[in-house]
C-alpha cells in the first residue's frame, strides 16, 4: 500500500513537471515569456503609470504592467507578472495621475466623488503621444526567453 501510494505521488509529481516544461499554465493560454524594463523620460524615471503592449496579430493577447516610482515595469497577460506571449507589439505608456496638491483633505473624511477627481488638474509625466499605440512610435518584440525592454521617451 505505502510502495502505491509512493508510485501515485512520484507519477504525480512527473505529471506536474511535465506540465510545467510544456508551458501550460492551467488558464488555457500558451506559454508567456518574462518581459520588465525601466521608462524614462528627460533622463529620469517616469515614477508612475501604465505601459502597454497591444499585439499586431489577430490571435495576439494585450500585456500591461504598472511603472513603479524607479520608472521599472512588468507585464502581466492573465497572472500577476506571467509576462507576454512571444511576438510583436505596439507599445504606449499612459503616465498620467490625478493632482491632489489644490485639494484639502480630512484624514478619515470622505473621498472625492469620481464627478470631483475629473474636473481636477493631472499630472502629466511624459507627453500624451505615447498614451495611444497609434501615436507613441513605440514598438517591441518579446522572443521566447526572459525579455528586458527598456523605453526612452523624447518630445
Amino acid at each position: 500500500m505505502i510502495m502505491r501510494l509512493r508510485h501515485r505521488l512520484i507519477g504525480s509529481l512527473a505529471g506536474l513537471g511535465l506540465l510545467a516544461v510544456l508551458g501550460c499554465g492551467g488558464d488555457g493560454l500558451p506559454r508567456r515569456y518574462p518581459v520588465s524594463g525601466r521608462v524614462t523620460y528627460q533622463g529620469k524615471p517616469v515614477p508612475k503609470g501604465e505601459v502597454t503592449f497591444s499585439p499586431t496579430r489577430d490571435n495576439g493577447r494585450t500585456a500591461a504592467g504598472n511603472i513603479q516610482g524607479d520608472g521599472s515595469y512588468r507585464l502581466t497577460t492573465m497572472n500577476p507578472g506571467d509576462g507576454a506571449l512571444p511576438g510583436r507589439y505596439r507599445v504606449s505608456v499612459t503616465a498620467v495621475a490625478v493632482d491632489f496638491s489644490e485639494v484639502e483633505t480630512t484624514k478619515g473624511g470622505p473621498p472625492l466623488s469620481e464627478e470631483a477627481e475629473e474636473i481636477l488638474p493631472r499630472i502629466h509625466y511624459a507627453p500624451s503621444r505615447y498614451e495611444n499605440p497609434d501615436t507613441s512610435g513605440l514598438t517591441a518584440e518579446v522572443k521566447p526567453q526572459s525579455n528586458t525592454i527598456n523605453f526612452v521617451l523624447r518630445d
